[in-house]
């Protein structure tokens, strides 16, 4: 029986760690056919490596599509390679620093801003045209923090909620072409930005945030990749300006809940795709705990 996804064309940005990794081999293993983009250190190559390995189909772009002349250059190999393009997941984005407001350094937030919300612009502005041609979707990844906002670092989301918005925006605007566009929100995810051995956080964030989870966890990118996948089908034919929440509960949760949680949601699913980087997003990335 065909993938979900089967001859579907997606761009994954953020394609070679974490939620990205996860994303680009669930569509793979659903028939997509893909472009991944990331930048030049990440293990993009890796990813498509092991996919194409399986019979799967990836090709490779590299560059910081926060640039114009890389965001454009990604969409236009992806169109030359493949023909069209069917599905944007605008997935990059970066966590560089903790610290509060008035600590927060200001080259942090210059490019947290670049790189989360001006890639995310550009790769949508230079798909749409495509996207119309074959009544397309974006889904873009948000996050809980852009909907409740993110205590030692309101900058990321504060990013995340214009990811939030922008999306809605685009979906009501592109319904007119026959294009869908919606957002992921994910919760605390097992990456590297929620450990302190790997990312900012120090070690009372990373606690804090499985204590005020109800599912008492961290969620795994292929949870999240999975809800992706819901979203670019055509299962997801009447979804349009939503914003999926894969969070365990935290949007709604009241105080140390996950304390309370009952074992079997504490548990990890195990996983069916074989991911090898969902730990290494920070790598080569300059970040910082201030404290």
């Amino acid at each position: 029986m065909p993938g979900r996804l089967f001859d579907k064309v997606a761009i994954v940005t953020g394609a070679g760690t974490g939620i990205g990794e996860a994303i680009a081999l669930k569509f793979a293993k659903e028939g997509a056919r893909l472009m991944l983009v990331g930048l030049p250190d990440d293990p993009v190559e890796d990813v498509a490596r092991l996919i194409n390995g399986a019979g799967g189909f990836a090709e490779v772009y590299l560059g910081d599509i926060a640039e114009e002349r890389h965001a454009e250059a990604a969409v236009e190999a992806c169109a030359s390679v493949y023909g069209r393009i069917d599905v944007l997941i605008n997935n990059a984005g970066v966590f560089l620093a903790v610290g509060e407001t008035q600590d927060y350094p200001i080259d942090k937030f210059d490019e947290t801003l670049r790189a989360n919300v001006r890639s995310v612009f550009l790769m949508t502005k230079f798909a749409l045209p495509y996207l119309q041609k074959t009544h397309g979707n974006i889904v873009a990844t948000g996050s809980e923090a852009g909907m409740i906002g993110h205590p030692k670092n309101a900058m990321y989301g504060g990013t995340k909620a214009f990811i939030h918005s922008f999306i809605r925006g685009v979906a009501g605007e592109q319904a007119a072409y026959g294009v869908r566009a919606n957002c992921v929100c994910p919760g605390p995810i097992d990456t590297a930005w929620t450990h302190k051995s790997t990312g900012p956080m120090d070690s009372e964030l990373a606690s804090m945030i499985t204590q005020a989870t109800p599912m008492g966890r961290r969620g795994t990118p292929e949870e999240v990749a999975n809800v992706f996948c819901f979203l670019a089908s055509d299962e997801a034919s009447f979804v349009t300006g939503a914003l999926y929440a894969v969070d365990g509960g935290i949007t709604i949760s009241k105080g140390p809940m996950g304390a309370k949680a009952d074992s079997f949601f504490k548990t990890q699913p195990e996983g069916t795709l074989p991911t090898r980087h969902s730990h290494d997003g920070l790598k080569n990335k300059d970040y910082e705990t201030v404290t």
